[in-house]
């Protein structure tokens, strides 16, 4: 390699004072110039001179890196004469071929304290690739909070775009992504201003490394980088499966230590399964954490006496967290619900009533005492263990009188170094050299490796046959591995093993070939083997090609009938040795190409689920897809009502009387439930008068129980169809012992009206009458004579319904008897579909509280007009709207932003809009799709970016604003009616509210 000429030097930094942003972290690279001297002065650190007529030493590669590679570090509040000099061995770039330099000056991004004396420049590789990252050591785990980048000094050089990458050890790391779903970062769009990032949550961290994505195409990859935040404390356990911790709390004064419990830990681990903490209290009952699968188990255990052992499941949460990644946990206990939370997702389930009155005695972590559960022993590291705040970590370390350490343990956290390589498109792939023809083995040959993938299909490994002219393929097919040996186009030999390959979990390959007998294993203390006797011998002579084949001009010795691998690989061995990837992504061992080194990339998408009510999530290695058959929904996420809110509806479609499934609150939580409709009774539409239509639910009857001398009728709940009901009621319960009856929301309310009275009098309807068999009553039924009396009438207070209880009061007494009957609910009308308003003029406009929809939106309604062109509605956010607009007499517009710019869907009717006549729109936004439908056109739909997805934030009240006159029906937000005629500033109604019979 040729020498370069350069001279070295260190540009010394201006001391700065406390800022406000409370700058704790600053790195920048050196003033390397290619000659002369720098003396701290801001014109010659600036300053290039010509290489061809200045005399300079030549240095070596390794000696460029070490001038080229020096940041400064300036922690937070320092005195004028504290500097902080990070060294050589803290810092490192890519280095591929070319290999990089830092271009002339400083990288400090300066500060208004401090911009006077900085030095000018920053680091610019000299191969502007997608190959290139810039790496940190800070010195120390550290809780990194923000990052902002600028370009370099005085030149076209900038980032447009980057990727963020966090690791504790140097190896294994971890991208960092906006709301755990969008991986790039927006740069900047010139040399000179300072773009900074806010992390949402802090990244906690001793390494980061910064990847260029995009960069201005008038220059090259430039940039000074600068990071904000504070130091990391913590105390740290590691387990390697035969050590544990026993925490024994302290006796209470009393039966009940405490009506409140919080147990907080992080963890990280390479295995899938393992116990992470018990807690244990009296009667043999306890609370346990487990790794299944790579995902938290939260489970109820019962054990001792008479009764066997009993693990219950109560709540699971979390996906692939055998990363070897920091993950949180918090386990509260607040009465009869316990709270888990598990990174950012948390569930609340209730426990059985024992727990109530349960308190912790004992919390276990690391190994399990039970012997047949060994297995389930933790590997890994646990940090910060805290129980109601206590440190229980520390006590171990002091050797605390209530902490018991047993077996191996140690207070600090073992890291294996295991290099994972990630395949994340259709051009990458992996080349090794197959060893030397002196290493071979006689007549064999091994490969193995470790893989884990979402996806069904992929070719996994590719290699010749030495001498023979046949070609090895071994892949996934149907999530199956598949073996195939082909010669001259046909086939001389097929094997397969395993199955459901694509869950997502690691998995091991073994390939060998012994003694004349072929050999493929997957799993194999778990999984499944097949063999075969080969009549030839399978040596690795020559390149092996893992994930995919090189492009078509450059891929002699690689062919690839099979879809590519996407996915991660693993723990590489040809013939029993190691492969180093380190060496593999510095090119100094076989080739590969769009691979991420040192990192397993994979995202479990359907953890937690998008698919909404009840939808079946399945996934790929880029996409999610919800199956949405049988849930009454339908749409990318199983957001949208297959079924209509009413029979209204149905009418107003044109069907005729009959069962139909009705979904009361359109993509709200409650389900479709059938109902039968009555179409016979006149309707009115919104400009004629009065809604009559009705409709009556096919649902159960009532049935009768006895207890306590009362007897209780009991009806299925309605739900959001409480519009009237019919209660005929026939009883003979004495005066002094009062029935009554439950309805209303949730579980009901207690009612002591009946049937034509008023709620809350007291009466039935021949009490409001004055018509009463005894006038001291108001009820016949109180009279309390020999002869049968009765009591009906109509229920008709919406608040009331649906009847879900029904009390009747000593019923024990001799010669005491009673009768009841509940009528069916009828509902009538719809003043969701008929609620209309009339806007006049172009200033017209109502206005509603702010539209919730951050992952999940969507908007339906009903217009008229004789306008060409106008808004609908919007909502605005800081950065983020969402509107539909009548953009043309043909055409509807839906438009949003989310952070990523603005999308449009948009549906063109083929004929005028601006007829006077009811025309529906229905838009949603999805993690996956916008989409726009209109009438009963086709929808128009428009993918989300495949980079992932962001919240949508609104904080503007949302407007329905004014076409010229414009008729507005049946509004509906996220399955929420918006009541068009009761809002302020609103004229008469088109339509008559809601009629009930």
């Amino acid at each position: 390699m040729a020498a370069l000429s350069v001279s070295r030097a260190v540009n010394h930094i201006a001391r700065r004072p406390l800022m406000e942003d409370r700058r704790l972290r600053s790195l920048f690279p050196p003033t390397v110039v290619l000659s002369g001297t720098v003396k701290g002065e801001r014109g010659n650190a600036g300053r290039q001179q010509n290489p061809e007529t200045e005399s300079s030493p030549e240095l070596s590669f390794d000696e460029l890196q070490e001038a080229i590679l020096r940041f400064f570090f300036l922690f937070g509040p320092r005195k004028a004469s504290d500097n902080v000099e990070i060294r050589d061995s803290h810092l490192a770039a890519s280095r591929e071929r070319p290999r990089p330099a830092i271009q002339p000056g400083g990288g400090l991004i300066p500060s208004p304290a401090a911009s006077d004396n900085l030095g000018a420049g920053g680091w610019s590789p000299l191969s502007s690739d997608g190959y290139q990252w810039l790496e940190v050591d800070l010195g120390e785990r550290t809780e990194v909070t923000a990052v902002a980048t600028q370009g370099r000094y005085g030149s076209s050089d900038w980032l447009t775009s980057y990727l963020l990458m966090f690791s504790d050890t140097g190896h294994n790391w971890k991208q960092h992504r906006q709301e755990d779903s969008v991986g790039s970062f927006p740069g900047n769009s010139n040399a000179d201003s300072v773009v900074q990032y806010k992390l949402q949550q802090p990244a906690v961290a001793r390494f980061l490394r910064l990847i260029p994505l995009d960069w201005n195409l008038s220059g090259r990859i430039g940039l000074r980088l600068e990071t904000y935040g504070c130091p990391y404390t913590s105390d740290v356990v590691s387990f390697n499966g035969g050590g544990g911790l026993v925490y024994r709390l302290a006796p209470g004064p009393g039966p009940t230590r405490t009506s409140r419990d919080v147990v907080s830990l992080k963890f990280k681990t390479l295995r899938n399964a393992g116990t992470l903490l018990r807690a244990e209290g009296p009667h043999g009952l306890g609370l346990g954490l487990e790794l299944e699968r790579g995902k938290l188990q939260l489970l109820l255990l019962r054990h001792g006496g008479t009764s066997p052992a009993e693990r219950r499941r109560l709540a699971s949460l979390g996906s692939l967290l055998d990363d070897r990644h920091w993950h949180r946990v918090a386990l509260e206990r607040r009465g009869s619900h316990l709270n888990l939370t598990v990174d950012k997702h948390a569930a609340r389930v209730q426990v059985p009533a024992e727990f109530s009155h349960w308190d912790v005695e004992q919390l276990s972590v690391g190994a399990v005492r039970t012997p047949d559960v060994s297995k389930r022993n933790f590997h890994g590291c646990l940090e910060n263990l805290l129980h109601n705040g206590l440190n229980v970590i520390e006590r171990a370390k002091h050797r605390g009188e209530q902490v018991t350490v047993t077996g191996n343990v140690t207070f600090s956290c073992a890291e294996p170094v295991s290099v994972a390589v990630t395949f994340p498109g259709p051009r990458s792939f992996l080349q090794l050299p197959g060893p030397p023809a002196s290493a071979l083995p006689s007549g064999g040959a091994s490969v193995g490796f470790q893989f884990r993938t979402w996806n069904k299909a992929g070719l996994l490994l590719t290699f010749d046959l030495a001498h023979r002219g046949g070609v090895v393929w071994l892949h996934l097919s149907e999530a199956r591995l598949r073996l195939q040996v082909h010669k001259a186009g046909r086939a001389l030999l097929e094997l397969s093993a395993g199955s459901a390959l694509n869950d997502g979990q690691w998995h091991s390959v073994e390939l060998g070939s012994r003694g004349g007998r072929l050999t493929v294993a997957v799993d194999r203390e778990e999984g499944g083997a097949a063999h075969a006797a080969a009549s030839f011998a399978v040596a690795l002579g020559s390149p092996l090609f893992f994930g995919g084949c090189p492009a078509e001009d450059a891929r002699p010795g690689c062919r690839n009938p099979f879809d590519v691998f996407q996915g991660c690989m693993r723990l590489f061995a040809l013939d029993n040795r190691d492969v180093d990837l380190i060496m593999v992504q510095q090119k100094e061992v076989g080739n590969h190409s769009n691979l991420h080194v040192d990192m397993c990339g994979i995202i479990d998408r359907c953890s937690p689920s998008h698919c909404e009510h009840g939808g079946r999530c399945s996934q790929s290695w880029t996409a999610f897809h919800c199956n949405c058959s049988d849930s009454g929904y339908s749409g990318a996420t199983c957001h949208s009502p297959v079924y209509e809110q009413s029979c209204e509806a149905y009418k107003h479609n044109g069907d005729t009387s009959g069962h139909f499934y009705i979904d009361v609150d359109g993509s709200g939580p409650i389900g479709p439930q059938l109902v039968y409709c009555n179409m016979t009774a006149q309707q009115h539409g919104p400009d004629q008068g009065p809604t009559v239509a009705g409709c009556e639910p096919a649902l159960g009857s009532l049935r009768l129980l006895h207890g306590g001398g009362a007897a209780v009728g009991r009806h299925r709940p309605i739900g959001a169809l409480r519009a009237g009901a019919v209660l005929p009621l026939q009883e003979v319960p004495p005066p002094q012992h009062p029935s009554w009856w439950l309805g209303g929301r949730g579980a009901g309310r207690v009612q002591t009206y009946w049937g034509g009275a008023q709620p809350g009098s007291r009466q039935c309807a021949c009490g409001l009458r004055g018509d009463c068999v005894d006038p001291q009553h108001y009820c016949n039924c109180d009279a309390d004579r020999p002869d049968w009396a009765a009591d009906s009438g109509l229920l008709t207070h919406k608040e009331s319904l649906p009847v879900r209880s029904l009390v009747l009061g000593d019923i024990q007494r001799p010669g005491s008897e009673a009768a009841y009957r509940v009528g069916p609910l009828r509902c009538h009308g719809d003043k969701n579909l008929w609620n209309a308003a009339f806007f006049d003029k172009e200033t017209s406009y109502l206005h509603f509280p702010t539209f919730h929809g951050e992952l999940s939106a969507d908007i339906s309604f009903l217009f008229k007009t004789t306008a060409s062109s106008g808004v609908f509605l919007e909502n605005l956010g800081i950065k983020d709207f969402i509107r539909i607009e009548l953009s043309s007499s043909t055409q509807v517009l839906f438009s949003f932003d989310v952070g990523n710019g603005p999308l449009e869907v948009r549906v063109d009717a083929g004929a005028p809009l601006d007829d006077d006549r009811w025309h529906r729109v229905r838009a949603e936004r999805n993690v996956k799709e916008a989409s726009l439908r209109l009438d009963e056109l086709p929808a128009a739909a428009r993918q989300a970016p495949a980079d992932g997805h962001f919240h949508l934030q609104l904080n503007s009240q949302l407007f329905i604003v004014a076409v010229v006159e414009k008729k507005l029906s049946a509004s509906h937000f996220n399955s929420h009616w918006m009541p068009l005629y009761e809002t302020p500033h609103c004229p008469e109604p088109l339509a008559v509210p809601l009629a009930v019979k």
